[in-house]
């Protein structure tokens, strides 16, 4: 299991995952609330999505900066075990977890079983702990540049918190992890479409929807934490990279 099985530990996991983000800028959720001083609008989040003991606080601290209610989220993970070349959406009307069930949604997506895809039910806890009304998971397969941007400017129009889920480097020594990782940072933050493909990433293709996306809301992702598997559990010969951002 990917995160405890159990309700109440889950929810006590959750509530210190959620106290890690300290963020310097309050942020408010989208463009159109309305601003207070010194905020800076909030459009989604990107988040790791191993096992909650490695990744949980760093995916943590981007969900912590959530303030405000969210009706809709839209969850957009890379498929790990459907060779896929779309994206599809669930085909079940709820997504459950020991937390409970939480509505799905879909607009006109391809559907299908994807409920094994831990890239984007890592996500749904999080997500129920801050009381979102309804759900749209989409997987990510195989897609082109051209299909990115369709994606994206679909789900443009949907007022959603957009939450996009990947991993970085695998199983690099520590150092060469806290390099490699560090230039994909960079390529992120900036949108860098010239480097984009350099960047090491299991959710390569959902950060292309992304990069689509910040182009359409006119925003960029900002890095809140970086850490690595080498970092959570000392074992620093074969890690695992996690970030988290908002945009």
């Amino acid at each position: 299991m990917w995160y405890p099985e159990n309700r109440h530990v889950l929810n006590e996991t959750l509530n210190k995952y959620l106290k890690t983000g300290k963020h310097k800028k309050p942020l408010a959720l989208d463009k159109n609330s309305k601003l207070k001083k010194g905020q800076n609008p909030l459009h989604g989040i990107i988040v790791p999505h191993a096992g909650y003991q490695y990744s949980g606080a760093v995916a943590g601290t981007a969900f912590s900066l959530i303030k405000k209610p969210v009706k809709k989220a839209i969850v957009i993970g890379p498929s790990h075990y459907v060779h896929l070349f779309d994206a599809m959406t669930t085909n079940q009307q709820d997504i459950q977890t020991p937390l409970g069930k939480t509505k799905t949604f879909n607009t006109d997506f391809l559907t299908g079983n994807i409920e094994q895809e831990h890239s984007i039910s890592n996500q749904y806890p999080f997500l129920q702990k801050l009381h979102v009304e309804q759900i749209m998971p989409l997987m990510i397969g195989k897609i082109t540049n051209q299909q990115a941007l369709e994606i994206a400017k679909k789900i443009s129009k949907i007022k959603a918190l957009y939450v996009f889920s990947t991993d970085l480097s695998h199983f690099l020594d520590y150092e060469t992890a806290v390099k490699k990782d560090k230039e994909s940072v960079k390529i992120i933050e900036n949108l860098d479409s010239e480097k984009f493909r350099f960047i090491d990433a299991c959710g390569y293709f959902p950060l292309l929807i992304l990069k689509e996306l910040c182009k359409i809301k006119k925003t960029k992702p900002e890095l809140v934490e970086y850490k690595n598997s080498g970092d959570v559990i000392g074992d620093k010969t074969s890690v695992v990279g996690y970030a988290s951002f908002y945009f």
